[in-house]
Order: structure tokens, then C-alpha cells, then sequence
């Protein structure tokens, strides 16, 4: 837990707050501000530790709805959102696509 801990505090947290507003900031015909609408369920802590359960077991997002309380999109939603912040931070497997180009499936 110390090793994950660490990880999160040098490294998440420094790294968080740009990189959410570098990512939502993306949308070019933004009809409200940053920052208005709903809000995640889960904080980054606990979507970083879904996207590290996810990853180290690969587990369904069924098992994964059940564990964090979540919907299944949100689930997949969650990961695709944090997951390019992680990668900056920590060494990660890269996903594997069908030589047809076909990417894996959306949320």
C-alpha cells in the first residue's frame, strides 16, 4: 500500500489537475463552461486504483461494477479518462488491436 500511496502522491496528484483540464479543454464547440455538470462518483484515488485492479487482474467490467459500485460504462468511461494521466506516471502493458484495425470497443 506504501508503494501505492507514493506513486499517488508524487505523481497524480502533481499531474492531475492540468492534465483534466488539458483533456476536457480539447472540445472546440463547448456549449458550457469547464467544469459545470455532473461530477465523478469516484475520487482520482479510487479511479486510480480501478484502472491498477483492472489492469493487474483483468477483470470484467461486470466484476468491476460490483467492486466499486459503478455502472459498467462508467466503468470503461473512467479508465479511458485517467488512463493516458497513469501511463505518463508508471509503466503500463499497451493494449492490443486486431490486425483488421479494428480498436477496441467503445463505451
Amino acid at each position: 500500500m506504501q508503494q501505492f500511496d507514493d506513486i499517488y502522491d508524487k505523481e497524480i496528484t502533481k499531474r492531475y489537475h492540468d492534465y483534466e483540464l488539458e483533456r476536457i479543454s480539447k472540445r472546440k464547440n463547448r456549449k458550457r463552461s469547464i467544469g459545470v455538470g455532473r461530477s465523478f462518483k469516484l475520487d482520482v484515488k479510487d479511479k486510480f486504483l480501478m484502472l491498477l485492479v483492472y489492469y493487474q487482474l483483468y477483470i470484467t467490467y461486470t466484476l468491476a461494477d460490483f467492486l466499486f459500485d459503478l455502472d459498467q460504462s462508467n466503468i470503461c468511461r473512467g479508465i479511458q479518462k485517467i488512463e493516458a494521466l497513469i501511463r505518463k506516471c508508471i509503466p503500463m502493458p499497451q493494449k492490443i488491436y486486431n490486425k483488421k484495425g479494428i480498436q477496441s470497443a467503445t463505451c
